[in-house]
C-alpha cells in the first residue's frame, strides 16, 4: 500500500492559479501537473476524496461515524496537510485521517504573510545550531552595530553644521569692519564737514552692524554648543560599547577614550575653534587694507607669512612633548583607577606610599613633558605677539609718512591699523591655543581608531535560541607578548543539561578556559562552539543573553539587588528576577534585608559580605534562563549553607536543561556535577564521569600519605 502527501500551500504560484475562483468556493483551477495528480488521488480515495484545501475547515463526510471537529483557520494560513491511504479494490471505504504536518524541505520553506503583521518565519526543528523547544525561529538582529558608519554619519552631520557656522563666521567678521569704517568717517568727514545729521545716520548704521555682529556671534556659539552635544551623544554609546568590548581581555585602557570625547566637546565649545573659523576671513581684511593703500597691504602680507612660519615651527617643536604628556597622563589615570579598586587592600596593608609613588612617577613625567611643550609654545606665542604689535606700530608709522605726503588721511591710517590687528589676530590665536588643538586632534584619533577597529562592527546573524550544546575543539591559547602556552589542546563536549567541574592546581589555566567559554578571550587556535556555531560568529547581544558567568572576583553595580540580578535591564520583569533568585536559592537571603530586593549596593559592595555578593552574582548568572552557565570558583566565599544552596541551584539548572561548567577545588561541589576534568599545565590530564573521577582525585590527594 502506498501513500501520498497533498500539500497545498499559499504563495505557490505553480499550484493554484491566482486568477481562479476565490478561496472557499467549490472549484479551483489547478496547473496541468497538479490536475493529473489530483485526479489520481480522487480515484484512490474514492468517497473520502478531499479537494484542494481552502480557508474553511474540512467538513466531515456523511459516512464518517465520528465527524472531525472543524478547526478555525486564520486567514492566509497554510492548509492542513493530509495523508491519504491508497484504497485497493478490497478497501474502497478507507477514511482519510488528519495527521500532523511534516516539515517541508528547508530550501522550499517560505514565510507566511499575515495581513498587518508582516512575514512570519516558519518553525522548524531548531536546525542550524539551535532550536529546541519546538524549533525557535530566527530572531532579529540587535540594533545597529556599524560603528564605522556611525562615525561617518556623525561626522557628516557635524560637517554640515560647521559649514553653516563658517558662513556665520564670515559675516560676523565682515560686520566688525564697521568699527574702523566708523572711525575713518568720523575723522575724515564728520569732523571736517561738521554735519550732525551725518554723524547721527553714520552712528545708527554702524550700531546696526555691530548689533548684527553680536547676534550672529551668539548664534554661531549656540550652534557650536549643539554640535558638541551632538558629537558626544552620537559617539558616546558606540565608544563606551567598543571600550567595553576591547577591555574584555582585562585592560581598561580603552575606557579612557570616554574622556577623549569630553575633550573633543570642550574643544568645540572653546575659543580656539572660533579663532580658526575667523582665520579664513583674514584675506577680506587684507583686501580692505590694500584698498586703503598697497604699501600697508604688503606689510600685513609679510607679517602674516612670518606668523605662519612661527605657527609651523610651534607645531614641530611641541608635538613630541605634548604627545608624551598625554601618554603619561593616561597611564597615571589608569593607576589611580587601580588604586580606587584596591583601596581596601591599600589601606589594610599600608601600601598608600608605594601606590602614590607609582602614580606620582607617571604624573611627574606627564607634567615634565607638558612644561617642556608649554614653554616652547609660550616662546613662540610671545614672538608672534611681538611681531603683531610691531606690525601695528609699523602700520601707523608708515601710514603717517604717507599722510605727510598727502597720499593718506589720518582716518584711513587709523582704520588700516585696526584692520591689520583683526587680520593677524586669528593666526596669533591659533598659536596660543595650539596645545588645545593638538590634544583634541589626538583625542579624535584615539576615538576613531577605537570605533573602526572594534569587533562589534561585524554584524552577526541572529540564530535560533541555543540548546546548550558546548564543544571545545583542540583549543590552544598563547597570549601576547610573552608567548607562554596557557592552554594546549583542550577538547571536550557537553550535551544540553550536562554539568562539568574543572579542577587542577593554581596556574593551570582553569580561569582562562572559563573566560574563553563565555567569549571574553578568543583562542589562538582551535574553536569553542555553542550549538555547533563558533563563539566568534554569535551576535554579542544574543550570546550574552544566552550565557551566564560568575567570575572569581564578583563585582556588583552601585544599584539595587533587583537591578543587579536583572543585569541592569530596566524592562526586566519582577517574575524573571524572582525566578533567577529562586533558581540560585538566594530569595531567603535577600528577604533578610530590610529593603529586600530594593536594597542598594554601594560602590564597595556594602552592605553585602563577600559570600552574599557571590550568591547575588550567581543569581545574576542564572537570570534570563541562560543555556550555558560558567562558574569560576562559585563557592570560594561560601559557608556550608551557601554550598548547600549552590548544590540545589545546580540541580535545578540541570532540570531546566542548562549546561553548567564549574571551576572549583572543593570536593563538596564535585558531587553536584556529571563530569569532572583535570587540567595540568594547560592540558587535559583526565576527563570522565563523576563517579569514576572522584576516586582518582582522592587517590592523588592521598598518595603522599601512603608513600
Amino acid at each position: 500500500m502506498t501513500s501520498a502527501l497533498l500539500d497545498a500551500r499559499p504563495g505557490r504560484t505553480n499550484a493554484i492559479d491566482p486568477s481562479g475562483p476565490p478561496r472557499g468556493s467549490g472549484e479551483r483551477r489547478l496547473s496541468t501537473g497538479l490536475r493529473s495528480l489530483d485526479a489520481l488521488y480522487k480515484v484512490l480515495a474514492g468517497r473520502n476524496y478531499i479537494g484542494p484545501a481552502t480557508d474553511r475547515a474540512p467538513e466531515p463526510a456523511p459516512e464518517t461515524p465520528e465527524p472531525a471537529p472543524a478547526a478555525a483557520q486564520p486567514p492566509a494560513a497554510p492548509a492542513e496537510t493530509l495523508r491519504v491511504a491508497e484504497a485497493g479494490p478490497a478497501q474502497p471505504a478507507a477514511r482519510a485521517e488528519p495527521v500532523p504536518a511534516e516539515p517541508p524541505p528547508p530550501a522550499r520553506v517560505r514565510p507566511v504573510v499575515t495581513p498587518g503583521k508582516g512575514p512570519t518565519p516558519p518553525s522548524g526543528d531548531g536546525g542550524g545550531g539551535g532550536g529546541g523547544g519546538g524549533g525557535a525561529p530566527l530572531q532579529r538582529r540587535f540594533g545597529d552595530r556599524g560603528f564605522r558608519e556611525t562615525l561617518t554619519r556623525g561626522l557628516a552631520a557635524c560637517r554640515r553644521k560647521l559649514i553653516v557656522i563658517a558662513i556665520f563666521s564670515f559675516w560676523v567678521n565682515t560686520l566688525v569692519l564697521g568699527v574702523p569704517i566708523y572711525l575713518f568717517n568720523i575723522s575724515d568727514r564728520v569732523l571736517t564737514s561738521r554735519s550732525f545729521d551725518t554723524l547721527v545716520m553714520l552712528t545708527v548704521v554702524i550700531v546696526g552692524a555691530i548689533f548684527g555682529h553680536v547676534v550672529l556671534d551668539m548664534v554661531r556659539r549656540f550652534m557650536l554648543m549643539r554640535v558638541a552635544v551632538e558629537v558626544e551623544s552620537r559617539l558616546g554609546p558606540p565608544v563606551l560599547a567598543a571600550a567595553a568590548k576591547a577591555s574584555q581581555a582585562g585592560s581598561n585602557r580603552d575606557f579612557q577614550t570616554v574622556a577623549d570625547l569630553q575633550q573633543l566637546r570642550n574643544f568645540i565649545t572653546g575659543p580656539v575653534l572660533l579663532v580658526m573659523f575667523d582665520a579664513p576671513v583674514a584675506p577680506v581684511y587684507v583686501l580692505a587694507i590694500f584698498l586703503i593703500h598697497p604699501d600697508l597691504g604688503w606689510i600685513v602680507c609679510a607679517t602674516g607669512l612670518v606668523l605662519l612660519a612661527l605657527a609651523f615651527i610651534n607645531q614641530r617643536i611641541t608635538a613630541v612633548p605634548f604627545a608624551q604628556a598625554s601618554a603619561y597622563s593616561t597611564r597615571a589615570n589608569i593607576q589611580s583607577d587601580a588604586m580606587a579598586r584596591n583601596s581596601q587592600v591599600i589601606n589594610a596593608m599600608g601600601m598608600i606610599p608605594e601606590s602614590v609613588m607609582i602614580w606620582g612617577r607617571d604624573t611627574g613625567e606627564s607634567l615634565k613633558a607638558q612644561v617642556t611643550g608649554q614653554d616652547r609654545n609660550i616662546v613662540i606665542a610671545g614672538l608672534s605677539k611681538f611681531v603683531r604689535l610691531s606690525t601695528q606700530i609699523l602700520m601707523l608709522g608708515w601710514g603717517a609718512s604717507l599722510a605727510l605726503d598727502g597720499k593718506l588721511t589720518g582716518g584711513m591710517m587709523i582704520a588700516a591699523s585696526i584692520i591689520s590687528g583683526r587680520a593677524l589676530a586669528p593666526i596669533e590665536g591659533v598659536i596660543d591655543g595650539w596645545r588645545s588643538y593638538v590634544q583634541a586632534r589626538m583625542a579624535y584619533v584615539r576615538v576613531k581608531a577605537l570605533l573602526q577597529s572594534s569587533p562589534l562592527n561585524l554584524e552577526r546573524l541572529r540564530l535560533p535560541r541555543p540548546t546548550g550544546r558546548l564543544s571545545v575543539e583542540r583549543v590552544l591559547y598563547v597570549p601576547p607578548p610573552n608567548k607562554k602556552v596557557i592552554l594546549n589542546g583542550v577538547s571536550f563536549t557537553l550535551d544540553p543539561g550536562e554539568s562539568l567541574a574543572i579542577v587542577g592546581s593554581s596556574g593551570t589555566g582553569k580561569s582562562t578556559l572559563g573566560r574563553m567559554l563565555v567569549g571574553s578571550i578568543m583562542p589562538t587556535a582551535g574553536a569553542v562552539r555553542l550549538d555547533m556555531m563558533d563563539l566568534r560568529n554569535w551576535d554579542p547581544r544574543q550570546f550574552g543573553q544566552s550565557v551566564g558567568y560568575l567570575p572569581q572576583d564578583v563585582q556588583l553595580f552601585p544599584a539595587s539587588i533587583k537591578a543587579n540580578i536583572a543585569r541592569m535591564q530596566e524592562d526586566a520583569s519582577d517574575a524573571d528576577v524572582y525566578d533567577a533568585a529562586e533558581l540560585a536559592d538566594v530569595h531567603e537571603l535577600v528577604s533578610g534585608f530590610t529593603a529586600g530586593y530594593e536594597t542598594v549596593v554601594g560602590m564597595d559592595g556594602s552592605p553585602l559580605s563577600g559570600g552574599q555578593r557571590q550568591r547575588i552574582g550567581l543569581a545574576r548568572a542564572f537570570f534570563g534562563d541562560p543555556r550555558l552557565v560558567v562558574l569560576d570558583e562559585p563557592n570560594s566565599n561560601l559557608d556550608t549553607l551557601g554550598e548547600i544552596a549552590l548544590g540545589r541551584a545546580l540541580a535545578r539548572a540541570k532540570q531546566r536543561g542548562t549546561t553548567v561548567v564549574a571551576i572549583t577545588q572543593r570536593p563538596a561541589l564535585l558531587r553536584s556535577v556529571d563530569k569532572i576534568m583535570i587540567l595540568k599545565d594547560g592540558a587535559v590530564q583526565a576527563i570522565g564521569p563523576r563517579d569514576d573521577m572522584i576516586p582518582l582525585i582522592v587517590g592523588k590527594g592521598a598518595a603522599p600519605t601512603t608513600v
